[in-house]
């Protein structure tokens, strides 16, 4: 189990976390939505290890992550930001191996990794020419050889990895997801904006709203009208397609 409990962390003034807990079980999907603001990005930052909280707790596998050294947490947790920024002209291959402890990994690990993000065959393309959908795709894939160095399946968090792709890759990314926590066991913990997708994607949903947690469970129980209008200020219709809820927002005029 992956968690942060009670956590509180403010910066410049202003609160980003009041008392925020959220956590995420091996082979489980968990997805924080919230509006713009809301400590979304923040509350995995915490998670991740990369923000440290003026009160509270995260801990991994019943150990506090404060006290775990940067490879041993390496080994354990692996994140995929919402922009991966490549400076050289790397092949797909080469940025993959980036995860790796040594920064080379075996290249039957690497086609395999790229296999299971449905990229097999993209070893030997420029990184800088693939589409947006596809260098998500190689970063998940990445993370995974990561996840490879330590024990287990480990955790993939992953900060509003839909973003700024079109509805298939979009999709392709959400099923990954899914198909990560099914078929290897990773725990996932992702931001997402859209709620479809969300409901789509996840075991758990995670709502904040101004820091707090102000809503937790499954999609069924989070995505309903109530909750939607009172997290995001919309009128919202939800439907069902055919077990997934799923959001029409209503117009002012409507």
């Amino acid at each position: 189990m992956y968690r942060a409990d009670d956590i509180t962390l403010a910066a410049g003034g202003r609160l980003l976390l009041d008392n925020a807990q959220a956590s995420v079980a091996p082979g489980r999907v968990t997805v924080l939505i919230g509006p713009n603001g809301a400590g979304k990005s923040t509350l995995l930052k915490v998670m991740a290890g990369e923000l440290k909280p003026q009160r509270g707790c995260v801990r991994l596998e019943d150990r506090d992550i404060a006290g775990l050294a940067p490879v041993v947490l390496a080994r354990l947790r692996a994140v995929v930001p919402q922009r991966a920024q490549v400076a050289f002209p790397f092949t797909v291959a080469e940025v993959v191996a980036i995860g790796a402890a040594d920064g080379r990994g075996a290249a039957d690990v690497v086609r395999r990794v790229l296999a299971a993000v449905e990229l097999a065959g993209f070893e030997g393309r420029a990184y800088e020419l693939l589409s947006g959908g596809e260098r998500q795709r190689v970063q998940i894939a990445r993370a995974l050889v990561q996840l490879e160095q330590g024990h287990g399946a480990g955790y993939l968090l992953l900060d509003e990895p839909t973003a700024s792709l079109d509805l298939a890759q979009q999709v392709l990314v959400v099923r990954l997801m899914r198909k990560l926590a099914r078929e290897r066991g990773t725990g996932v913990l992702a931001v997402l904006h859209d709620l479809n997708l969300a409901a789509m994607a996840a075991d758990e949903i995670v709502a904040l709203k101004q820091g707090r947690v102000v809503a937790r469970g499954t999609p069924a129980e989070v995505i309903t009208d109530v909750a939607i209008t009172a997290l995001y200020g919309v009128s919202t219709r939800v439907g069902w397609a055919p077990q997934t809820p799923f959001l029409l927002p209503q117009s002012a005029e409507s």
